[in-house]
């Protein structure tokens, strides 16, 4: 599950997209950095609503201009910190990170970006924020330099702090860095769809940056966010990830631990809406409770199987003793 790569320069403002169950912020790291701009993003006419309209410089910087980035830099006209507008929306330094464009971000630097400005309201994260998720050290070095908030709470939605992003991103060796710079291990988790960087790492971050998660501390257990949020144990079922699930619960991961009260999920019914039948089997193994109801929709695994059209996953909750609620009657 990926957001739109694209930065969004079109004249009406999107609706947040619904994904199940969070839309990743690891959109950022996965985004090739040659992607083609939309032929339209140069074409911004006076009459486009006001919300999607980027500046001269922030589409100099998504083109990856340099002489004209440095031209415009040299009009006093020019606000090197124009804001992100809309949905969508970047600051010309946020937009050299997402692109990878380290000498940009050096010339908007020294012209006096701001490093710790906020992200446009669907992606309201800062440039270090977008460069921890990319993995690059000599951006994310530049940026420190420059006075980033390496510990820069996660914002409300779906928002990662660096050292989450970079866990999310699988980059071992710049989470080592980041956590010897001073970085919240246990940094708490955005309030919708956040994560923190064991859960992240759990997710899409791969063995090696869990164990490494681990060995610095990191809560086995950390209590997922109130929206569309997983313990790490859940994120690894839901992503069939069967080495990462056998770590956690060597290391105390609770198998019946709640998810989030909304779009939530408990391991077994993570397991159950990913496909996953030998994690399902494990978790049955462990003690997972197969009658447990999960966050407000209050559905059993059963329910999410047979809902999802996993026969063989149905079966084997069956064999284990589950049942279906249906209006509070149980059927099988």
């Amino acid at each position: 599950m990926t957001l739109n790569l694209i930065p969004r320069v079109r004249n009406t403002v999107p609706k947040p997209v619904e994904q199940s169950p969070c839309p990743p912020f690891k959109a950022y790291s996965s985004a090739p950095r040659s992607v083609p701009l939309p032929a339209n993003l140069h074409e911004i006419e006076g009459d486009i609503d006001p919300e999607d309209r980027w500046t001269d410089l922030q589409v100099a910087v998504l083109s990856g201009n340099i002489q004209k980035v440095s031209q415009l830099l040299q009009d006093p006209e020019t606000n090197v910190n124009a804001p992100a507008n809309g949905w969508y929306g970047q600051t010309a330094l946020q937009a050299a990170c997402w692109r990878n464009y380290v000498d940009i971000a050096a010339l908007l630097l020294a012209a006096g970006a701001d490093v710790d400005a906020p992200g446009g309201n669907n992606k309201p994260h800062t440039a270090l924020q977008i460069a921890a998720a990319g993995g690059n050290l000599e951006l994310i070095e530049m940026l420190l330099a420059a006075g980033a908030d390496l510990n820069m709470p996660a914002s409300k939605y779906s928002g990662r702090t660096a050292l989450q992003a970079a866990a999310e991103g699988g980059h071992v060796k710049l989470v080592q860095k980041l956590v010897e710079m001073g970085a919240d291990v246990n940094a708490v988790a955005g309030h919708y769809g956040g994560r923190t960087a064991l859960e992240a790492a759990a997710g899409e971050g791969g063995i090696d940056v869990v164990r490494l998660l681990l060995t610095l501390g990191a809560e086995v257990n950390a209590k997922p966010s109130r929206y569309k949020g997983f313990t790490p144990l859940q994120n690894a079922c839901y992503n069939g990830n069967m080495e990462v699930v056998e770590e956690l619960l060597d290391k105390g991961a609770d198998v019946n631990a709640p998810g989030s009260y909304f779009e939530g999920m408990m391991a077994l019914h993570a397991a159950t809406a990913g496909g996953h039948r030998e994690i399902v089997e494990q978790l049955i193994a462990i003690g997972a409770n197969v009658e447990a109801l999960s966050g407000k929709k209050r559905q059993t695994a059963l329910q999410i199987a047979v809902m999802m059209g996993y026969d063989d996953i149905a079966e084997i909750l069956k064999a284990a003793g589950a049942k279906r609620i249906v209006n509070g009657d149980m059927s099988v």
